[in-house]
This record gives structure tokens, sequence and C-alpha cells, in this order.
């Protein structure tokens, strides 16, 4: 157990230090600008490696309660240290930022004004991936008893959407919202985000119904509390999130309609395409 956690406190930390002195020394990139594309790439590399997870545990279960799959306690153990280290990423990420956009050295010098402003800005992700730490571990590793690897895996497939959003931070700073691959990407976040995070509760919420043959609305009341309050928790903040992305989607839209309204509300348009990407390398429900 120690061992897993060891090994993924060091592999994501490490691979953001190994991202980013490439891209200082081979590409002659800024600290800033490494420091945030690295912090995209680890987000992308987890989200990768949580999915392919959760595609063979999801397909390896046949009875969805009582299979298990050895890769299920591994992946939770190996991926917990990445949502400590990724509150730490998103600071740097913030601190970079504020340097970047030319503020005042007065606004900046303050660790502790930027700390606040950072929590200011991220304090629903923060918020989130503590509680990742504080109780889904524990829940997914201890309370459900080795029971439900199939949901596990099915929860590690939300991961999928974070790629996508990672790609669009990354055109976004370099000043590429309009291109035709932004486009794409956006239209492929909308539906990963859609039927993977906003589906998803629902979607364990209906396998176990049919099961337990039980109807839908009867499982909150059979299923352990846990899982009702992660429920609870967390679904409403991919509704949140998705609400913000399809507004940033449909303003964007919107301002592509005429280049004179694209350049009367360009900084309209800055602050949709950054509504689009809101969620975090993240992702990370």
């Amino acid at each position: 157990m120690l061992g897993l956690m060891a090994a993924g406190s060091v592999f994501f930390p490490g691979l953001f230090l190994l991202s980013k002195q490439t891209l200082k020394h081979m590409m002659g990139w800024r600290e800033g600008d490494a420091a945030i594309v690295s912090t995209r790439l680890v987000s992308s590399v987890q989200a990768v490696m949580a999915s392919s997870a959760g595609c063979i545990i999801a397909s390896s279960c046949r009875d969805i309660m009582e299979d298990k799959h050895w890769l299920t306690n591994t992946y939770i153990l190996f991926a917990t240290p990445y949502f400590a280290y990724d509150i730490y990423a998103m600071f740097l990420c913030y601190w970079h930022k504020l340097q970047v956009k030319g503020h005042k050295e007065d606004d900046v010098r303050s660790m502790g004004a930027a700390v606040a402003g950072y929590l200011r800005r991220e304090l629903l992700m923060v918020l989130h991936h503590v509680f990742v730490v504080t109780f889904c571990f524990p829940a997914s590793l201890l309370w459900r008893q080795g029971k439900g690897d199939y949901f596990q895996g099915v929860l590690f497939l939300a991961e999928l959407s974070t790629p996508s959003v990672c790609l669009g931070k990354v055109l976004i700073q370099y000043k590429k919202q309009h291109t035709l691959l932004h486009k794409v990407n956006g239209a492929l976040m909308l539906l990963t985000f859609f039927s993977c995070r906003v589906l998803l509760f629902p979607y364990l919420y209906y396998a176990y119904s049919k099961y337990a043959s039980i109807p839908v609305y009867t499982v909150p009341l059979v299923a352990p509390w846990q899982c009702n309050l992660g429920a609870v928790l967390l679904w409403p903040l991919q509704l949140y999130w998705f609400t913000l992305i399809g507004r940033g989607a449909l303003r964007l839209s919107a301002g592509c309609l005429s280049s004179t309204q694209t350049f009367k509300s360009d900084g309209c348009m800055n602050s949709s395409n950054s509504c689009m990407y809101i969620q975090t390398d993240k992702h990370r429900s």
C-alpha cells in the first residue's frame, strides 16, 4: 500500500519537473509557460491512465458487485497522491499567470495574497480535490469492503474529458481560440464531459437498479451512505461545470457569427473561452 502511494507521490511531481525542464532547456520556453504546459501534460497522462484502468476494470467484471480486479485498488493507491500534487500545481499556474499578465510587483510579491487569490479563484476545484483525498480514497479502498469494482472502474472513466480540457487551455494560452482544432476539441470536450461526468452518477444508480431488480428511485434507500454522500456532493459540481462549459461554447459560437461582433466583444470572448475550460487539468471527480 505505502509503496504504491510513494510511487505515485514520486511519479506525478517527477513527470512535471521532467517535462518543465525539457521544455525550458530543449525548447527555450520561459519558466511560466513551461510550468503551465507541464501541468496540463501531467493531468492528461493521469487521465489516460485512469481511463485505461477504468476500461479494463469495467469490461472485466461480469458481476458488477462481486467480481474483483487487481487493478482497482492498485490504481486508487497510485493515483491518490496526484490530487494533492495537483492542488500545488494549479497554484503554480496561477502564480505564473499573475506575473505573465503584468501585475504590479505589489500584487504578486505577497505569497499570502497570492494563496488567497488562488483559493478564491479555484475554491471549488481545491475542495473537490480535498474531498477526493479525504473521503473518496477511504470510501473506495476500505469502506466498500472489496465490492463494486465495476462501479469504481466506471468512476475512473470520468477522466476521459480531461485531455480535451487540458488541450483547450493550452490552445487558449497560445491564442489559438479561433482555429479549427480548438472548435473540434471544444465539441469533443462537451461530448465527453456530458457522457462521462454529467451522466455518470445517474448511470451508476441505474446500473445497480438493474442488478438488484429494484426501481431506480429506491436505490438511494439501499445504497451505502458513502455512495449517496459522494453523489450528492460531486454530481452538482459536474452539472455546474458543464453549465459553464456550455455557456462558454454558446458565447464562442455567437461571437464567430461575424468578425465585427467578435472584434467588439474580444474581452467577452476571452472570458467565455476561460469558462469553457474552467475544469482543471482534472479533473477530476
